[in-house]
């Protein structure tokens, strides 16, 4: 197949193609903490926020408190094929891959709400009865079942001017792996920061308008 001669390209059609760029900081990430999760921990009294996604709740912090994400990468495994023709390798895709995690970092505010939160998600997957059993030499737990602990979780890509397509990826299955440690010192202040990683099974991108 031939390739397309060049051709002149006028001030509006560059404007319409290149010239309009997509910008990185804005989005919205949202998390639905399963039912037992969230009962797990209001019935231990450790948030005071509501559910949902209405002001002062905790979907809304998590929300605006999300500093920064990362929308995901994808990649093929594939099989390597040498005595098909002469002096040719070929490449051929059996396998759809996923990153292995997805991770979201967080301004923590002077209530520490996003790190009990996390932490408390962690600790119901791994079914901690509470402090005093967990304090104890010969503690031992049974974490949960996955469909008790396991969600999804969407990051919506968009424009300043909130119009057009959206981009919306949702991650199935998805749970917090791990929290990153966070330094403090007496050096000069700097705003805490939390980072808080999901393992998730894949993603699935739809496209939204507005």
């Amino acid at each position: 197949m031939a390739t397309p001669k060049p051709k002149a390209k006028t001030v509006d059609k560059l404007k319409s193609s290149i010239l309009n760029p997509a910008l990185t900081s804005t989005y919205e990430c949202h998390f639905n903490p399963p039912s037992d999760v969230r009962s797990w921990i209001y019935s231990r009294s450790i948030l005071k926020l509501g559910n949902g996604y209405s002001p002062g709740t905790l979907g809304e912090k998590l929300t605006l408190s999300c500093r920064d994400a990362a929308l995901p990468g994808t990649s093929l495994a594939t099989h390597t094929l040498d005595n098909d023709f002469t002096g040719v390798t070929e490449r051929h895709a059996y396998r759809r891959q996923y990153n292995p995690t997805a991770s979201f970092t967080f301004y923590v505010d002077k209530e520490y709400d996003l790190i009990y939160f996390f932490e408390n998600w962690i600790a119901f997957i791994v079914n901690e009865s509470g402090l005093s059993e967990a304090e104890k030499e010969n503690y031992s737990y049974r974490v949960n079942f996955p469909n008790e602990y396991k969600t999804d979780i969407f990051i919506r890509k968009f424009e300043r001017d909130y119009e057009g397509r959206n981009l919306e990826y949702k991650f199935l299955n998805a749970y917090p792996i791990s929290i990153d440690q966070m330094d403090v010192s007496y050096d000069a202040s700097e705003l805490l920061l939390c980072r808080v990683n999901f393992n998730f099974s894949r993603y699935v991108l739809r496209s939204k308008n507005n």
